[in-house]
């Protein structure tokens, strides 16, 4: 049988406060799915490369020093995420950043991280 453990010193309207703003499971598990997205250095290279200009995978491929695969790859992650999507001008196809959220995430993560 499950006790619920006792609590010393809660403050019941705070905690009710709290809980009532508090996102649901589900969006705090997509939210960690995104910030999951972030966790790797070349998706984030990728964002900062397309933070500058859009480009096509080759392009990406040459500044990054990898190959077209594996660069495809991280963006097919990056597309899944909505972080970034495309458009096609004939057989190329360039990639971008989504929206202007994208660029507040790096920008306050750059920032968090020089303070």
């Amino acid at each position: 049988m499950d006790q619920q453990p006792a609590y010393n010193h809660v403050h019941e309207e705070t905690v009710q406060r709290v809980n009532e703003i508090m996102p649901g499971e589900e969006e705090l598990f997509d939210l960690s799915e995104l910030f999951k997205v972030f966790g790797d250095s070349t998706r984030i290279r990728i964002l900062y490369v397309l933070f500058e200009s859009d480009m096509c995978v080759c392009g990406i491929a040459e500044l990054l020093g990898m190959t077209q695969s594996a660069i495809s790859h991280q963006l097919a992650v990056l597309k899944k995420a909505k972080l970034v999507r495309y458009r096609r001008e004939g057989k190329t196809i360039f990639y971008s950043l989504s929206d202007d959220h994208v660029r507040t995430i790096l920008d306050q993560g750059m920032e968090h991280i020089t303070e």
